[in-house]
């Protein structure tokens, strides 16, 4: 799994240490995000999945409710509790579809708008404090990088349930 890579300038991991190894590199990283992330998100209903939903509801416009949950991978049986909790803390609205009077619009509300706002600025000092090795030009090439290997990636092996990928990933709160 190493791969033989040059030692950076001014010294830091040798191609033979576990530092050079990109799995250890990105789970590390990505460790750390996901317990900086989960603090951030920890008082909204279904945590990373409810900053979901009302990111896409407030980027995208109204979803269908099953819509919403096939775009963002969830269960439509978990994304029904999901937007019960969400609804009960008046983060979002569930609407008649006019094209549909049995379907349902996701809307998020003015102050699920406003907790949203809060949010992302939670998750931007998070991320700040995972990446703060790196100057503010630095994390917008690291980002830019990561987004275009993602997407790649995503391409050849897409994710088709993110509800399968939580129930694969470990357990934060052992490492």
């Amino acid at each position: 799994m190493t791969s033989s890579v040059p030692e950076p300038r001014g010294g830091g991991a040798t191609a033979t240490s576990v530092e050079a190894d990109l799995g250890w590199a990105l789970g590390v990283v990505f460790r750390r995000y996901a317990k900086a992330a989960a603090a951030a998100l920890d008082d909204v209903p279904g945590g990373p999945r409810g900053y979901q939903v009302l990111a896409t509801t407030n980027a995208e416009g109204p979803k269908r409710q099953l819509d919403l949950a096939a775009q963002l991978g969830v269960d439509r049986t978990v994304m029904t509790y999901l937007l019960d909790d969400l609804e009960k803390t008046g983060l979002v609205l569930r609407q008649p579809d006019p094209a549909d009077r049995r379907a349902r619009l996701i809307v998020p509300t003015d102050q699920g708008k406003e907790t949203l706002c809060d949010l992302e600025r939670r998750l931007s000092a998070a991320e700040r404090d995972v990446l703060g090795s790196l100057d503010e030009g630095e994390r917008l090439i690291f980002r830019m990088l990561l987004q275009r290997v993602a997407v790649k990636a995503d391409a050849v092996d897409p994710i088709q349930n993110a509800c399968e990928l939580a129930d694969e990933s470990i357990d934060i709160t052992e490492t």
